[in-house]
C-alpha cells in the first residue's frame, strides 16, 4: 500500500495509527550476483531484460556489497485451489528465509559480532511471523499471476487473492490475516483502487494492471506488489521500476539516507524510455509517491521513502521494517485523487466519541475486525454491515477514519509499480518478500 509523499507539495502523507519458539535455519549464504531475481508468471516483466535496446540503464555504486540467499516462490504441496495452510507446509516455524544481505562499512561488524546475534534472537518470533506472512504472499501471487487473465472482472481477481491469502495464513481476527484491501490499479491509476460493490470493471487487453496486496501475522506486515502487462510495448515501463525497486532496497540499510535512497531510485527510473504509438517517452518517476517504514498493525508508520531525490537526511534504524516501492510513468509523474473512495484506514490515539448511532456501530465494528489495518468497503459488506455509508462518511469527516481514494496520472498514460518488504535485522538485512518470481 501506498504513501503520498508530502515532500513534494502534494496530499499529506498517510498519517500513523494505533499501535513456542524453535530455531529456524537459515541456508548457507551465497555471493551476490550482478542482477536480481526476475519475474515470472505471465507477465511480459520477464521478457523485457532479454530485449537489447528496449531500454537504457545506468549504472549505479553499491551502497552494500551483498551476499544474499534467494527464497522460493511457494512450497511444494501447495494446492492448485490454494487450500493448503503454509503452516501445514513448514512445521514448527520452518518457513523460508528470505534474502540475506550482509551489512558492509561500518556496519561490517554486526554480521559476526556475539552482541548483535544476541539481539537477533530476542526478535525471533517476529521474523517467525513475518516469513509465515511472506511465504504466504509468495504462494498467493505465485498462482494468480498464472491465472490472472484479460476479460476478467477486477472483483473476481480481488477476491481470489484475498480469499487465497485467508486459506494460507489462516485467518484469525487480528491475529492472523489480511494487511490491507488489494490494489488492482490500472493504466493512468497508479495506486488505492480496489473495487467497491456494483463495480464491473473488465480486464483488457492492453491493459497495465498493478496488483498490491499484504499479508499480516500478529500485526507484522508484508507488502509487496507487481505489474502485469499482455502486450510486449509496455516492457521498458515494468522493467524500468522492477529494477528502481531492487536498487532502493540494495542501496538500502542501517544508517543510509531516506534521500540518498531516492536519489538512486530517481536515477536508475530515469534512465529508461518508452516507445508508445511511434513517439519515444522517458519514463518518470511519480515524485509523490514513495515507500515507509511499517510498524505492528500500521502499513506506514511515519517515515516515507522517497523515489525521487530529496534533502531528507532521516537515517534508516536498526530493527525497522520498510516497504520500498517505485512508481514510473509515461504522463505527469504526479498523481491526484480521483473517483469513488474504497480504501479507508482508523487513526489511532484518542479521538472524540461518535454522535451519530450508525457511526458509533460502524466504528466498533471497524475496531473489531480491523483495528488500525486498511480496510474496504467489500470488507464491510462480507461482514454483514449494510446502510453504512452516512456512518462512515461521519468517521472520515470526524477525524476518526482517514479515507484514501485512487491516485492517478493524467488520463492516457501508464503507470506501474514494484514492492518488496525488508527487515533491518541487528546482523543482516533480510529481504522478506524476495522468490523466484521478482
Amino acid at each position: 500500500m501506498t504513501t503520498v509523499d508530502g515532500s513534494a507539495n502534494a496530499a499529506s502523507a498517510i498519517e500513523k495509527g494505533v499501535g513456542k519458539l524453535s530455531v529456524s535455519k537459515e541456508t548457507p549464504i551465497t555471493k551476490n550476483t550482478t542482477n536480481d531475481s526476475d519475474e515470472g508468471g505471465d507477465s511480459a516483466e520477464e521478457d523485457a531484460e532479454n530485449k537489447d535496446g528496449a531500454a537504457k540503464k545506468k549504472k549505479n555504486k553499491k551502497r552494500n556489497k551483498k551476499k544474499k540467499k534467494k527464497s522460493g516462490a511457494g512450497a511444494a504441496g501447495q494446492s492448485e485451489t490454494l487450500s493448503v495452510p503454509v503452516s501445514q507446509l513448514f512445521p514448527n516455524n520452518s518457513y523460508p528465509v528470505g534474502e540475506i544481505s550482509e551489512y558492509v562499512d561500518d556496519n561490517k561488524y554486526r554480521t559476526t559480532s556475539e552482541e548483535m546475534r544476541a539481539k537477533d534472537r530476542l526478535n525471533e518470533q517476529q521474523l517467525f511471523d513475518l516469513r509465515r506472512a511472506a511465504e504466504v504472499h509468495r504462494e498467493v501471487r505465485k498462482n494468480v499471476r498464472q491465472r490472472i487473465k484479460p476479460g476478467m472482472d477486477l472483483t473476481t481477481i480481488a477476491e481470489m487473492i484475498e480469499n487465497g491469502t485467508r486459506s494460507l495464513v489462516e485467518v484469525n481476527g487480528l491475529e492472523a490475516g489480511i494487511g490491507f484491501p488489494t490494489g488492482l490499479s490500472i493504466n493512468h491509476c497508479a495506486a488505492h483502487f480496489t473495487p467497491n460493490a456494483g463495480d464491473h470493471v473488465v480486464l483488457q487487453q492492453d491493459d497495465v494492471l498493478k496488483v498490491d496486496f499484504g499479508v499480516q501475522v500478529n500485526g507484522n506486515i508484508v507488502d509487496s506488489a507487481f505489474t502485469m502487462s499482455w502486450n510486449p510495448r509496455y516492457d521498458p515501463l515494468l522493467q524500468a521500476v522492477k529494477e528502481a525497486t531492487n536498487t532502493g532496497v540494495r542501496e538500502a540499510g542501517i544508517d543510509v539516507r531516506l534521500g540518498d535512497i531516492g536519489a538512486a531510485i530517481q536515477e536508475v527510473m530515469e534512465s529508461y524510455e518508452i516507445e508508445l504509438d511511434g513517439k519515444t517517452t522517458h519514463i518518470k518517476p511519480i515524485r509523490n509517491l514513495c515507500g515507509h517504514n511499517i510498524g505492528p498493525y500500521l502499513i506506514h508508520s511515519g517515515k516515507s521513502v522517497p523515489i525521487v531525490a530529496n534533502h531528507d537526511q532521516t537515517r534508516m534504524e536498526e530493527g525497522e521494517l520498510f516497504a520500498i516501492e517505485t512508481f514510473g510513468s509515461t504522463g505527469n509523474g504526479y498523481v491526484l485523487e480521483e473517483g469513488a473512495c474504497s480504501h479507508y484506514a482508523k487513526i489511532g490515539g484518542e479521538h472524540a466519541k461518535p454522535r451519530i448511532p450508525s457511526a458509533k456501530k460502524l466504528l466498533q465494528t471497524i475496531t473489531k475486525n480491523f483495528g488500525t489495518l486498511p480496510f474496504c468497503r467489500r470488507y464491510l459488506d462480507r461482514l454483514g454491515e449494510s446502510h453504512y455509508y452516512l456512518g462512515l462518511k461521519s468517521l472520515v469527516d470526524s477525524g476518526i477514519v482517514n479515507a484514501y481514494p485512487p491516485l492517478c496520472d493524467v488520463k492516457g498514460s501508464y503507470t506501474a509499480q514494484s514492492e518488496h518488504t525488508f527487515i533491518l535485522r541487528p546482523t543482516v538485512k533480510e529481504v522478506l518478500s524476495r522468490g523466484e518470481d521478482y
